[in-house]
């Protein structure tokens, strides 16, 4: 019996769960620093993944599994300070540029062939990237280029990962990736808390350390909850046998990001946005479907859906 259906059942609600975190941070912004939501989260999440991992937790690779977490730290902090001044479905598209640059890199890096199709997909999907961009148009915003480099600092990740980290269980990266955000974290913390006041109204970057609410600590422990479930509803979706059709599933993150943000934030997106969105999940999914004619391109458990 295939296990594609519970792969299936099994990624949709992850990657529901995925843009509902953003959602949250994105509201959340206006309040508490990245860095007091990373140290708060981290200390919570840390001993339940330090159990989920059974003692696996050494460190042998430890230089290349510290790449990784240096990446995926890079990713978050060009993604989440974007998601306070754009609209989350923006953000969303843009930032799934991100198995584009995949194919790129692992060709580049790790020797994959691509075929000619998956270069035309490819060209498809940046086509939409710059029509949701549209760099010469008065309407454009330099904020729209942090998702994009977010999506390339992940797409570093995804090929470290998978030429050095392919040995060490998710679980285990998961754990040190969230080491990362705790001492990051306290690194951010303690330096807003050095600098004097610069005159810039960003709380979410700038921010001091916060005294916290009931509330505050209902959405922190909320969030830690979201990125367990995540991680485990991952691993059980790249059980199937056709992760390439698992990770096409993901570019439902567009579709779930504009309905939060309509939820959240009366966003709606324009004509434009919508197509770019459709252009660059056609030329992801068939980057990730079509044949490439030679060695193909490995299949990974994507790093951002990971604790």
């Amino acid at each position: 019996m295939t296990r594609l259906p519970q792969g299936v059942l099994a990624i949709i609600p992850a990657v529901f769960a995925m843009a509902l975190t953003d959602a949250i941070i994105k509201q959340w912004s206006a309040g508490i620093s990245l860095w007091q939501i990373w140290v708060l989260r981290s200390l919570m999440v840390l001993p339940v993944l330090f159990v989920m991992a059974r003692g696996r937790v050494r460190l042998a690779g430890a230089g290349w599994v510290a790449a990784r977490c240096l990446a995926l730290v890079a990713m978050y902090l060009t993604m989440y300070p974007a998601l306070p001044l754009i609209d989350m479905s923006l953000a969303g598209a843009a930032f799934y540029t991100a198995p584009l640059f995949i194919a790129g890199l692992s060709a580049a890096v790790l020797g994959n062939r691509i075929s000619g199709l998956q270069w035309a997909a490819i060209l498809v999907g940046f086509a939409g990237l710059l029509v949701i961009v549209r760099p010469f148009g008065l309407a454009f915003t330099p904020v729209i280029l942090l998702p994009v480099a977010a999506a390339f600092c992940y797409a570093c990740a995804a090929v470290i990962t998978r030429a050095r980290c392919m040995e060490v269980a998710p679980v285990v990266m998961g754990f040190w990736l969230n080491i990362a955000f705790l001492g990051f974290g306290g690194l951010g913390v303690g330096l807003v808390g050095m600098l004097p006041p610069l005159g810039v109204d960003f709380p979410f970057l700038l921010a001091p350390w916060q005294p916290m609410a009931a509330l505050d600590w209902a959405v922190v422990g909320l969030l830690a909850c979201l990125m367990l479930g995540v991680s485990i509803a991952v691993a059980v979706a790249y059980k199937s046998p056709q992760p390439a059709v698992i990770a096409t599933l993901e570019y439902c993150y567009m579709i779930f990001a504009t309905v939060w943000g309509f939820v959240f934030f009366g966003e709606v997106p324009d004509g434009w946005t919508l197509l770019g969105m459709v252009l660059i999940a056609a030329g992801g999914a068939a980057v990730l479907l079509v044949p490439t004619g030679g060695r193909p391109m490995p299949a990974h458990v994507p790093e951002r859906l990971r604790p």
